[in-house]
């Protein structure tokens, strides 16, 4: 699930860290390491203050390797998901490389865990992995009765794809007891609109990334699903994974109410 690439795990606690990855870099701030991060991608936005203080090294699919290399990292910390093989095969030439796999909340609970570990941050690590399980309990015992609805998750247009089994968009949709209309395909599957109407599907959840969905979409599907409610989503709330966990239950708490 985790592992270090080409190299062993640095020898001792790494003190210049480079994250690919934006919910991993806030994660990163959360388990108090800010002063250790030299670089991060132009998506990283949270906290906010981050893109003023550190250099950003390119995107998550297109890095600029003469910058890593020049910040010298003890670590560069990357995921299966977000970044290319060939970032993370040139990643490890430079330095040690982590990379993730997170599609279920036990996989984050479990790079928690793992980052404690690599930063010698056990006790904070510990405290938000608790944190995270008491509040993960209560969001679950609040929606044990909740009526389970067909759901279709979009995330891209032209072609028009949405999150399929295998992602932790998928987990968060069944954590809502929105039932993924999409389950028994793989990852991020492109669909035919033209069938939409077949799958009865009972809410429609438009992502504000990585597509940028806007108001202006919804009647662009509501003619393939007259009957479906489609409504926008805070796509950070369903694709980050991390710290981001403790906002995401406020925010789905509402998004039940308003449904």
């Amino acid at each position: 699930m985790f592992q270090f690439y080409h190299h062993k795990a640095p020898l001792k606690t790494p003190k210049r860290i480079i994250s690919l990855v934006p919910s991993q870099t806030e994660l990163l701030v959360d388990l108090g390491l800010e002063e250790h991060i030299v670089g991060i991608t132009k998506f990283c936005i949270h906290p906010s203050s981050l893109k003023n203080e550190k250099k950003i090294v390119g995107g998550t699919k297109n890095i600029k390797l003469e910058s890593i290399s020049a910040l010298r990292p003890d670590v560069i910390l990357c995921n299966k998901e977000e970044n290319t093989k060939e970032i993370v095969a040139a990643c490890t030439k430079i330095a040690p490389t982590h990379v993730s796999n997170i599609t279920t909340t036990g996989d984050v609970l479990k790079l928690i865990n793992a980052y404690g570990e690599i930063f010698s941050c056990k006790e904070k690590a510990i405290q938000l992995r608790d944190t995270l399980c008491f509040a993960l309990k209560n969001f679950s015992e609040n929606l044990k009765n909740t009526k389970r609805l067909n759901t279709a998750y979009f995330i891209w247009k032209n072609p028009w794809m949405v999150a399929g089994n295998n992602t932790f968009i998928n987990s968060m949709l069944e954590l809502n007891y929105f039932e993924n209309s999409f389950k028994s395909q793989e990852r991020y599957p492109e669909i035919d609109l033209q069938k939409l109407e077949t799958k009865n599907i009972d809410l429609i959840l438009l992502s504000s990334e990585p597509y940028p969905f806007e108001e202006k979409h919804k009647s662009e599907l509501q003619k393939y699903a007259p009957s479906t409610k489609i409504i926008m989503v805070d796509g950070e709330m369903f694709s980050w994974y991390g710290s981001r966990l403790l906002k995401a239950f406020d925010y789905f708490e509402r998004l039940h109410k308003s449904i």
